[in-house]
């Protein structure tokens, strides 16, 4: 079924990836509390599907203009290198319902994720300058690992004391630059294009940060054993590429 393809096509289907984004909350409203050692399980899948996302979206930089990928990758790992930094100089902070180190935490993977949705929505736009079918298949492709990462966010706000329709909001809040970037990149192509490689690299490189140096950290201190943790790590990426594919084919 054809669409017209304007303004307010790409706003409802960009605004749509960031309503996606608050739906990894959900999990959490049916299941109340978890012991430790599960909650490690978790937190150690949530790192496997960042990485997974991490992995798309170097692919898809790399493929667009593996120097600016590369270099994206290498300012984001600067930047949330230096945005850790910051906060910890900061000393303590609140967010919600949360404080201290709990609240760093949840401001760094809001971070990540909301400087991830700029890319994201440049990419909205981008394709559907390219005609519809493109453009419908982008979004479709951003909204599904839009899951996990708010699956992520979920993980860290939740088990510290945050309403699981609180951490929804959040979730949805990190995504509002979609919707927001997405029509100027629709609108402008030519101007927004080249800086995309640059965005994906760049979310990538934090989101890479993030796993290894806060997310399986934490899910070693919950107790589950390195095999454990591996397992959850590999299957958790596997699981979110095979998605991804199993929507490339149909």
């Amino acid at each position: 079924m054809e669409i017209d393809v304007n303004l307010w096509t790409i706003l409802i289907a960009a605004g749509m990836t960031a309503v996606v984004t608050g739906l990894g909350a959900v999990p959490f409203f049916f299941f109340k509390s978890f012991n430790r050692w599960w909650l490690g399980i978790f937190q150690a899948t949530t790192a496997g599907l960042m990485l997974g996302a991490s992995y798309n979206l170097i692919q898809e930089g790399a493929h667009l203009n593996p120097y600016r990928a590369f270099m994206g990758l290498l300012v984001g790992l600067a930047f949330i290198v230096g945005a850790d930094k910051l906060i910890r100089k900061r000393g303590e902070v609140d967010l919600g319902d949360l404080g201290g180190g709990d609240a760093r935490k949840a401001l760094l993977i809001l971070g990540i994720m909301t400087v991830h949705s700029f890319a994201e929505g440049i990419g909205v736009g981008v394709s559907f300058g390219g005609g519809q079918k493109l453009g419908l298949f982008i979004t479709a492709a951003i909204a599904i690992h839009n899951f996990p990462e708010g699956l992520a966010i979920a993980m860290v706000m939740v088990p510290r004391g945050t309403r699981p329709w609180k951490a929804g909001l959040w979730g949805i809040f990190s995504s509002l630059p979609q919707p927001l970037m997405a029509v100027p990149a629709f609108l402008f192509v030519i101007l927004f294009e080249p800086w995309l490689p640059l965005g994906l690299g760049l979310a990538a490189g934090a989101m890479i940060w993030m796993v290894f140096a806060e997310l399986i950290p934490e899910a070693y201190e919950r107790g589950p054993s390195g095999a454990a943790i591996g397992i959850a790590v590999t299957l958790a990426f596997a699981a979110l590429l095979a998605f991804q594919e199993f929507v490339l084919v149909f």
